[in-house]
């Protein structure tokens, strides 16, 4: 009798841990994570994530959104944050590029998690007469202070129709959301963002309506352009987007948004846990929003990525049969890209103190164009 009930507490607690694998590796209680502002798609899917965690798991977690990507980045990188839902802010401060170019910055070390595939081009109110990026010219966009993530992408696809920022009328806003909602409110006439931000749904049903300039494969001499810009991006055909009509296609180009980022620092066995989260309650948040299906970690856990994968991310995605030969080679020249740049800005730092601020973040983005081509 004693041996029965023996075995009958084992098998129950083999079923429990079969039930409960995550929990049963200790997924924390509280978890903070950054994203973008509330309205945007960052914040939507991080949200839907999160009660996701919490259905399944019993976690709670806390969502900080930030209109910048300093604002994003700071609680990660101070400890005060577990996990960043980050558009290229990511890849830019591993770079230490563009507003991370400053002695307070420079590059920093990252790893990712997951990021889903996401499309982008410049999507202007249908009655702006842009009908092709080369229309922008002399047409107001709408720029993000302190957002290199958008700034930099809306100037890479100026640039695939041959214009710069000299060409257009910027127009600059303190956050995310006033600058995707300056369209519908006529403060501007076009902006570069994803295609299922929450006011672009808001665009498209308003009287001025909406229109995706359209990317094309084969326009050589427009990806060139482009990519002379941000090197990070390639053609992608969207069928999810704010007004488009079911069945059609937008062309667009691809990059990573959101990148579930962390530090370095974080243990392996932590990010595992969190991956394997991930994976097991997709069925609880699929549905959230039009785009959580790229969430799947065949699409989600693979390179190319903003910043190299974390150990404890490519463990679990190896278990999977996920992650390949080519994706650790990809993550090994990643990490080596980053560590010369941070071997470089050691030694650049302390050699350039004498420098204005800008003549510092004109330096720095010289030598770093300098570090980057020697390891191509």
């Amino acid at each position: 009798m004693k041996t029965g009930l023996k075995l009958g507490a084992a098998v129950g607690g083999l079923m429990a841990l079969s039930t409960f694998g995550v929990a049963a590796q200790e997924l924390p209680d509280t978890m903070v994570w950054t994203s973008y502002d509330v309205g945007s798609a960052g914040y939507a899917e991080a949200s839907a994530i999160a009660d996701a965690f919490g259905k399944e798991y019993g976690t709670r977690v806390r969502i900080q959104p930030s209109g910048s990507g300093i604002g994003r980045l700071q609680p990660l990188l101070q400890g005060r944050a577990d996990y960043a839902f980050l558009a290229t802010e990511a890849f830019f401060v591993a770079e230490g590029a563009y507003d991370f170019a400053t002695r307070e910055w420079g590059p920093r070390e990252l790893r990712a998690v997951a990021g889903r595939p996401a499309g982008i081009t410049l999507i202007a109110a249908g009655d702006a007469g842009i009908e092709n990026v080369e229309d922008a010219r002399g047409k107001r966009i709408a720029f993000v202070a302190g957002n290199p993530s958008v700034n930099v992408k809306c100037e890479a696809i100026l640039a695939f129709g041959g214009l710069t920022l000299d060409d257009v009328e910027v127009v600059t806003f303190p956050t995310y959301s006033a600058a995707m909602a300056s369209m519908t409110r006529n403060e501007t006439d076009a902006t570069c963002t994803t295609p299922t931000t929450s006011q672009l749904y808001e665009l498209a049903e308003s009287p001025r309506g909406i229109h995706y300039a359209p990317l094309e494969a084969d326009n050589t001499a427009g990806w060139e352009g482009l990519l002379k810009v941000l090197p990070i991006m390639g053609p992608s055909d969207e069928d999810v987007a704010a007004g488009l009509p079911e069945g059609e296609i937008a062309k667009m180009a691809a990059y990573r948004y959101p990148v579930i980022t962390t530090t370095a620092e974080k243990t392996a066995d932590e990010v595992y846990t969190f991956i394997k989260a991930l994976d097991e309650s997709y069925d609880l948040y699929k549905d959230g929003t039009a785009t959580m299906p790229r969430w799947t970690l065949e699409k989600s856990g693979k390179p190319a990525i903003d910043v190299p994968f974390h150990e404890g991310a490519i463990r679990y995605l190896k278990e999977k049969g996920i992650w390949t030969d080519k994706d650790d080679a990809w993550n090994a020249k990643r990490i080596e890209r980053m560590d010369a740049l941070l071997a470089a800005w050691d030694d650049f730092k302390p050699q350039n103190e004498g420098l204005s601020d800008e003549e510092f973040a004109d330096a720095w983005m010289a030598r770093r164009a300098e570090v980057v081509a020697g390891l191509n």
